[in-house]
Parts: structure tokens; sequence; C-alpha cells
């Protein structure tokens, strides 16, 4: 495969920045401060965690299969594309549901459906750098789609403080900007890639009831490091979704002098340019001193971070010290996602990435079962929020044995196999 440029390694990573933006506008702000207008206050963490659990699970369940899908989809326009578009598609629909008719249950059915149509787009989207970057260059790509990703988020955090309060969190605005963001660079994407045809005159029957053992059955023996490195990224991200889920609600219960939703803004915006710098770092590190060392460190460092929050006394102190923790993850996630796309079977590309997800939604999914723990253990000594102190203590646990899990896993640089 020949090398590619950096515009387009951009043009396949572009869709990334508005699909961060979409998510991390919702699960930072928009969700956490549209519920406590329709739920009581001391069960805010048990809401949000159970309602985002549930479309988590779905996701979990989706991407990796719409993956598998696409791997053997034939169509003029290639393989990753048709359920890009139809993805993309559904999610226009399911956003206005979500913010434009208000009410618990339509923030429950756009908020499920959204997460169906998303991963449908999610799997096969992730299987473009694959197909289209030689992997010489899939450590510098992946520090780009890190970069990109992060850059929805720091877009998140300079805009939402201003199109959703938090006395009155009215989402309609908010609403139309994430759809905005969305089709634009969705449509960087989609017409910008050189995807080529995967057309046949005579198509293949699809197995449906196959394809889901395929997808869902793995050698134990053969796919071990695979499932290693998959271990790994479940534990780390456990650890950093139940800072990022619980933000806003920590912020409130604990800087209760601070705006809730702008506060929250600016300590994940300083946490994420943190992470940007020290994933496009890692990036080209790791393809000379090896990704596994590299993601090892930063299990010590996000370890360490989430121990500081718990201390964190001052607006100052938690912007710096959850600023450590997005060092840590801005190296994990640039090492961890390329190495991810180096040991994925050629054949099976889309579905082993589509396969991040069950760590990816996973994670995400298990971190808001935390909910309820924190909010019986803040309710058992109000004023004293040990919830919030079990939720760090967990989270430098969970990343440190994501450190222990990648132990076996063979090292990585460069263009090895």
């Amino acid at each position: 495969m020949k090398r590619v440029s950096g515009w387009y390694i951009f043009v396949l990573n572009a869709y990334w920045i508005g699909l961060s933006f979409m998510w991390n506008s919702l699960h930072v702000t928009i969700l956490p401060a549209v519920l406590l207008k329709y739920i009581p206050e001391t069960q805010k963490n048990t809401w949000l965690g159970l309602l985002t659990f549930f479309g988590l699970i779905l996701a979990m369940l989706i991407q990796p299969l719409s993956g598998a899908i696409s791997d053997r989809w034939q169509s003029k326009m290639g393989k990753r594309r048709p359920f890009m578009w139809l993805g993309t598609g559904g999610d226009l629909i399911f956003l206005a549901i979500m913010g434009f008719i208000g009410g618990l249950p339509a923030l429950f059915i756009g908020y499920i459906g959204l997460q169906t149509s998303s991963n449908i787009a999610h799997g096969p989207a992730q299987g473009l750098l694959p197909d289209e970057v030689p992997a010489s260059q899939l450590g510098m790509a992946s520090g780009i789609k890190t970069t990109l990703d992060m850059a929805g988020i720091i877009l998140s955090s300079l805009l939402m403080g201003f199109l959703i309060s938090a006395k009155d969190p009215d989402p309609t605005l908010s609403t139309i900007v994430i759809i905005a963001l969305l089709v634009v660079f969705a449509l960087i994407t989609l017409l910008g890639s050189r995807e080529k045809s995967t057309y046949l005159p005579q198509r293949t029957r699809v197995d449906w009831k196959a394809l889901w053992k395929a997808v869902f059955y793995f050698k134990a023996e053969g796919d071990k490091n695979y499932w290693r490195l998959i271990f790994s990224r479940f534990l780390y991200l456990v650890g950093i979704y139940g800072f990022q889920s619980f933000a806003q609600y920590f912020i409130r219960d604990k800087f209760s002098s601070q705006d809730p939703i702008q506060f929250t803004q600016f300590v994940m915006g300083s946490f994420v340019i943190v992470l940007i710098i020290f994933s496009l770092f890692s990036g080209r590190w790791s393809d000379k001193i090896g990704r596994k060392r590299l993601q090892i460190v930063s299990s010590f460092i996000g370890a360490l971070g989430s121990i500081m929050v718990i201390f964190a006394a001052t607006p100052f102190q938690l912007i710096l010290f959850g600023s450590i923790l997005g060092a840590g993850l801005g190296i994990f996630l640039a090492t961890n996602w390329a190495l991810a796309n180096q040991m994925a079977p050629a054949g099976d590309v889309g579905k082993y990435i589509g396969l991040t997800n069950l760590a990816t939604a996973g994670s995400a999914a298990v971190a808001r079962l935390e909910g309820p723990m924190t909010d019986v253990l803040n309710n058992a000594a109000p004023g004293q929020w040990w919830g919030w102190t079990a939720l760090f203590v967990i989270s430098a646990v969970l990343m440190l044995g994501s450190a222990l899990a990648m132990r076996k896993v063979p090292e990585f640089k460069g263009a090895e196999s």
C-alpha cells in the first residue's frame, strides 16, 4: 500500500470531529443538565447512569456487527460509506427527537435511537483507516484520529456553556449546533474518501446466522493477545469514564460556588488540550520505541491523576489534577488504537476494530453503573462525598490493572505485523 498524504488522513478522520462533538455535548453537558428537570437531585447519578448504560449496551452489540457486515459489503461507493450515510441520516432524526420535542420519554427514545443509528455508521467508519493507510503510517494516523476526536471535545467545551444554561436547560439551540457540525464533518469524509468500489455483478448472499456467530465467536487461543489488548482498554476506560460521565454532578456537589455547566466545560477543555498534546507526541514515539511500553506508562500516569483529584480543594487544583488524567489518556488512546489497528487480521479488520467497542462502549456502560453506588454512598453521609472518593479510588485501581493486562502482549513498532 502506498503512503498517503496528511490531508487525506485528515479527510478519513474528519467524521470523528462531528461524532465526538455530538457525544461529548450529550454525555457531559446536555443529558446531565436536562435530566435534572425531571428527576430528584439525590438520584441524579442513578438516572443518568442507567439511561446511558442501556444505550451503550446497544452500541456494544451494533458496532462490531455493522463493522463485520461492512467487511463483506458490495457496492459502487465501497464497503464502508453506505453504512456511514445510513447511520448519519438516522442520527439527524433522533437528535431532532431529543432536542425539539421535550419531556423524559422523548429524551429516552431519542437517546436509544441515536445510539443505534450512530453505531451503524461507527463500526464501518473505523475500518476506513486500516483500509486506506499503510501500516508504517498507522501510528501517526492514529494520533491524528485521537487529536480530531479531542478537537470535537474542545469545540463542545468552548460552545456548550453558551448554548445551554444550568438554570433553564433548554436543549434546542445546542441540538441545532450539533446537527450542523455533524453534517459538515460527515460530508468531508463521505465525499472526500477515495474508497474503491466493491461491487460485483454476482451478489453474494449474506448468511445472517453465520455472520452473527462469526462476529461474536472467537478462538480463545488464536485471539488471546487481541483479547488482552481489549481487556486492558476496557479497564483503563472504565476509570476514565467514571470521571467523564459524572463530571458535571461532581462539580455541582463539590464546587457548588461554580456554574456547573460552564466550569465543567472549562475543566474538560483543559483536560482535552493536555490530552491532544500527549496523543500527538505518543503517536510518533510509539512508531519508534514501542506501543506497549508507552501504554503501560500511561496507566501509572492516569492512576496518579485519579488519586490526586480526590484531594482537589480549589478549582485550580481540579484543573491541574484533571490535566494529569488527560496526559495519561492521551498517551493511552494513541498507543492502544495503533495496536488495535496493527494486530487486527487483514481479512477481518472491520470485525476486530469494531470489537474495540467491547472495551470502549462496554467500559462506558459499566462506568455508568457507578452512578447508583455514588448516590448511595453520598446520601449515606451528606457532605462527606464518600461516593466520589470511592469512584476515583476505583478508577486508579482499574488503570493499574490495565497495565497488568498488557504484560504478555507482544511489542509492536512501526510497520511490524
